[in-house]
């Protein structure tokens, strides 16, 4: 891997997520040697993705190369890698580039997208966690749209304006906002021979209201947005199957769609290697102390999605959102410099600094501990709070400007087919994660 000898300690980050980002920012300051790995040589800000995916903004809009997080730092490394294995006993991790030994190791490995084990919808659906996948969506919608023009078949025609969403979480909800201003705003000026109302928006939520984690209050509110923005909802809604053309669900209802679009859950995304009684099954989560060591290891910590620290308030671990991944990773920091220096570590204490949620344009709501708000103030608060945690000035200006431009002349500017999506994943069967 090329990674010189050091006689400073060895922490070794894997994941350049929230967690992985917030951690390493901290240590590149102390007489550590940092080694951050990651599939990726950018770190994605996570909650903007259905932006890229709707064209309202282009991925280097919310994307950070990696390389400038070490190169300020003599003894920081970045290796482009996937890690494959642990070997806890050796103190050393393999990865796809080759070996390498640690003195503390460091799992950000984040979360994936959970099907609960439904093949099919793995198979025929979209889901978007990566940046890659939001462009695989984007080129989809965009796609679908020019083959609506072009059709003569009215079934075929009703199945491309189609567009389900699975899951009315804050992904969804998003999501389907943002797809129904596309229809409202874009679609008549781009599309003429596409009447807008044959454009139909569906979101499916399986339990009984929208935004479940978030208050009632933000759910009525919500409910009503999507409603004002004409997506039909439709809750206590289970989807069985879809096999590229036809989504089946618990109910009587069936509906003809090209563009499917799986919002309704993650599950951790661990690393083979460790005990079996590491990791939480269930969650496929790494089950962690309030120091956020890894059962059964001193020096193993896991931060983020990943980490499932069980506290009398959090008895399922922490949501699984970027606030906790960005206290533990600052916390963490502090530990290991306590930890290096032989001092007792502190436990974590999660603040919870809210949660919001936007659903189009002067639409967001808010809830913030006793506070719940929503309407244009939620929407303006939304967009603050984005744009104050997006990483680099530059992301920050770019999308200021995109969103100032959007909102003035009701445009989404980056509506581009860059790759083509159906060739590439339809016809040659290459993985959604990778294209």
């Amino acid at each position: 891997m090329n990674i010189p000898r050091t006689e400073s300690p060895r922490v070794v980050i894997v994941g350049g997520g929230f967690a992985g980002m917030s951690l390493a920012r901290i240590l590149l300051k102390e007489d550590l040697q940092v080694v951050i790995l990651d599939r990726h040589n950018y770190h994605t800000f996570q909650p903007l993705l259905y932006q890229v995916s709707t064209s309202g903004l282009e991925p280097d809009s919310i994307a950070y190369p990696l390389r400038k997080i070490t190169r300020n730092s003599k003894k920081a490394i970045f290796r482009l890698a996937e890690v494959n294995s642990i070997n806890a006993e050796a103190n050393s991790i393999s990865t796809s580039i080759g070996d390498l030994a640690y003195d503390y190791l460091v799992i950000a490995t984040g979360s994936k997208t959970n099907f609960f084990g439904n093949k099919s919808i793995e198979e025929h659906g979209m889901w978007m966690k990566t940046v890659p996948q939001a462009l695989n969506i984007r080129s989809l919608i965009l796609e679908n749209l020019e083959q609506a023009v072009i059709t003569d078949d009215p079934e075929k025609r009703k199945a491309l304006l189609n567009f389900v969403l699975v899951g009315a979480g804050p992904t969804g909800v998003e999501l389907s906002g943002a797809i129904a201003e596309l229809r409202n705003h874009i679609v008549p000026k781009d599309y003429p021979d596409i009447d807008p109302t044959e454009m139909h928006i569906h979101l499916l939520e399986g339990l009984d209201r929208v935004l479940p984690p978030m208050s009632e209050n933000a759910s009525k509110k919500a409910h009503r947005f999507l409603k004002e923005l004409g997506v039909h909802i439709h809750l206590n809604t289970m989807v069985e199957s879809y096999d590229g053309h036809l989504v089946t669900t618990n109910t009587d209802l069936q509906l003809k769609t090209e563009t499917f679009i799986w919002s309704a859950g993650v599950t951790g995304a661990p690393v083979q290697g460790l005990n079996a009684s590491a990791l939480v099954e269930k969650a496929n989560r790494y089950e962690v102390n309030v120091f956020n060591q890894v059962n059964g290891y001193e020096n193993v910590f896991a931060i983020g999605d990943i980490a499932l620290m069980q506290t009398k308030e959090y008895p399922k671990g922490h949501p699984m959102v970027a606030q906790p991944a960005i206290q533990q990773g600052k916390h963490l920091a502090k530990n290991l410099k306590r930890l290096i220096k032989g001092a007792q570590l502190e436990a974590f204490e999660y603040r919870d600094k809210g949660t919001m949620a936007t659903i189009g344009r002067n639409r967001a709501v808010v809830d913030m501990g006793k506070m719940k708000f929503s309407g244009f103030t939620a929407w303006f608060v939304w967009m603050f709070v984005h744009l104050w945690f997006l990483i680099g000035f530059r992301n920050r200006l770019v999308t200021f400007f995109n969103w100032v431009y959007n909102y003035i002349n009701f445009d989404k500017a980056a509506r581009l087919i860059i790759r083509p999506f159906k060739g590439y994943e339809r016809n040659m069967k290459i993985d959604k994660e990778e294209i």
